[in-house]
């Protein structure tokens, strides 16, 4: 059984308002000696404060429920790593879950959370349907969906991404413009709003062009979500010797994210060929291997910094349940060495 305030004081001989001001820092006309006796009592007995009714009392956020895909992508990583640090300034910590864009562990995550009083939580799934989380909204819990865009029928919430179909058509722009014809993209299953949007860039940006993307051309093998998220290198790079091995291969490929981009490039070299100079290549997320990696990878950057920092911003205000938008951010695409004109064209 979890130890109450009221124990705690009997056990300190001391009021239970004295043992909330030793637990909120208020200490100014309290004796050293009572502080301490209270702390050593605290100590003792194993007490931990009830956020939920912490929460209620003060009605600001203590914790906020953070869900990912995973973090085995450095870009989920890197993203916690930020929303963390901002959240700390304000004196709010994080709790991380990693939900592999699965729904329902999504659901037992947020009544989870709920359960141990966190009411704020960034949501970063970007789930064609996210109906899952209407009744955590109907109860108070306060949702940011990151990553996405809002759609038809979604709950009332804030939803911020990056404009995953321009940054797609950056990408392919580019290729094009070196003088590539033969355009391949690669992806693992195109089961979330920002793959989509990604892929549906590629696809009207080569249609403006004159050059309906062959459908051969297009990768999206490699099973579910857990290959997308954990093994997407070796997806990409699968990928990438399959495509190089068809009578007609493509010259460029544009990966759906930096990791398949990374073994993308693992493929072609693979097939004797070399990035950049025989098979351009561009990723998508600007993660800090991509400037790493030989040839460094030409991407498109999500202002990341930026989008932590509304993000968290939004869940402090408790809007989203005001009203459903989107927030878009504007992508920059990150020119490296692994994309170049096609062999033989100069």
């Amino acid at each position: 059984m979890a130890v109450t305030i009221q124990e705690v004081a009997r056990a300190a001989r001391v009021s239970t308002s004295t043992v909330s001001n030793v637990l909120n820092g208020r200490h100014g006309r309290m004796l050293p000696a009572t502080k301490l006796r209270v702390e050593e009592t605290i100590a003792r007995l194993g007490y931990r404060p009830n956020r939920a009714a912490r929460q209620l009392r003060t009605g600001k956020l203590q914790m906020l429920g953070l869900v990912v895909p995973s973090v085995a992508n450095p870009f989920w990583g890197t993203f916690a790593h930020l929303v963390e640090s901002i959240a700390l300034k304000s004196g709010i910590r994080v709790l991380l879950c990693n939900s592999e864009r699965d729904a329902a562990r999504e659901s037992e995550y947020l009544e989870e959370l709920w359960a141990d009083g966190i009411s704020g939580v960034l949501l970063c799934s970007s789930l064609p349907s996210i109906a899952h989380v209407q009744p955590f909204l109907e109860r108070g819990m306060t949702i940011v969906a990151f990553d996405r865009t809002s759609q038809l029928g979604d709950p009332a919430l804030i939803n911020i991404s990056v404009d995953n179909s321009l940054g797609a058509r950056l990408a392919t722009n580019h290729l094009l413009e070196l003088g590539h014809r033969r355009l391949a993209f690669v992806s693992g299953q195109v089961t979330s709003v920002n793959r989509q949007e990604r892929l549906d860039g590629f696809l009207r940006t080569m249609d403006r062009a004159g050059l309906p993307a062959d459908p051969a051309l297009i990768y999206r093998d490699g099973g579910g979500e857990g290959p997308g998220e954990f093994d997407g290198a070796e997806v990409g790079r699968a990928a990438a010797r399959e495509l190089l091995g068809r009578p007609a291969p493509p010259t460029a490929i544009v990966a759906i994210n930096d990791m398949f981009a990374i073994g993308v490039c693992a493929g072609v070299r693979d097939a004797g060929l070399e990035v950049g100079r025989d098979v351009s290549v561009v990723g998508f997320d600007d993660i800090a291997l991509a400037d790493l990696t030989f040839p460094a990878l030409t991407t498109v950057r999500q202002p990341l910094a930026e989008m932590a920092e509304a993000t968290v911003e939004y869940l402090l205000r408790g809007t989203s349940a005001r009203a459903a938008h989107s927030v878009l951010m504007r992508p920059e695409l990150v020119v490296r060495a692994s994309t170049g004109p096609p062999a033989g064209s100069a």
